[in-house]
């Protein structure tokens, strides 16, 4: 597979990037709570410029299994999926840098539509992903999605001076059929 494919949901589009993304992404500026989410340092914050918005875009067309999340005809995130084909499984990622949608079910809509990628496309055994302890909003949508906290990384994070945890979760095929 060259290029992810172009997956449609109800809410949202998961697309290859397009020329406009870069304009999307400079119109939304950094702020704390994205900060904390992603993981660095509120303290970095600074305002974003052409050549930050052409680099993350550019970054998401690099990677085989990456998407833009088009809500309402503009970007406003990207996931990721980091596939090991010698293992059967795959890492997932996924960030709103938009957030006005945040709280209203987009990144749970954009979880479904990969687990669905993932299991019936790719056929893979296992789905993965590393999240934040205090990110508890993720982490009730990975539950609604079926994924299962299976552990932690005790302070492997450090993030405004403090170190944080990371939460391990992740569904097995056989649980996603069952759901």
């Amino acid at each position: 597979m060259n290029k992810a494919p172009t997956i449609s949901g109800e809410n949202i589009l998961l697309r290859q990037p397009i020329e406009s993304d870069i304009e999307d992404y400079l119109k939304i500026e950094h702020n704390e709570e994205l900060m904390r989410m992603y993981s660095g340092d509120p303290a970095n914050i600074k305002p974003k410029t052409r050549a930050d918005a052409e680099r993350f875009i550019q970054k998401i067309k690099s990677n085989p299994l990456e998407w833009c999340i088009e809500y309402q005809g503009r970007c406003i995130g990207q996931a990721r999926l980091t596939v090991d084909k010698r293992d059967n499984r795959a890492r997932y990622a996924v960030g709103l840098f938009d957030p006005s949608t945040w709280g209203q079910g987009i990144g749970q809509e954009v979880t479904n539509l990969v687990l669905d990628f993932v299991f019936h496309e790719l056929s893979l055994h296992r789905l993965d992903l590393r999240v934040l302890e205090y990110n508890k909003r993720a982490i009730r949508y990975y539950e609604k999605c079926g994924f299962i906290k299976e552990g932690v990384e005790r302070e492997g994070a450090l993030i405004k001076g403090k170190y944080e945890t990371d939460i391990m979760m992740s569904i097995l095929d056989r649980e996603y059929f069952q759901a």
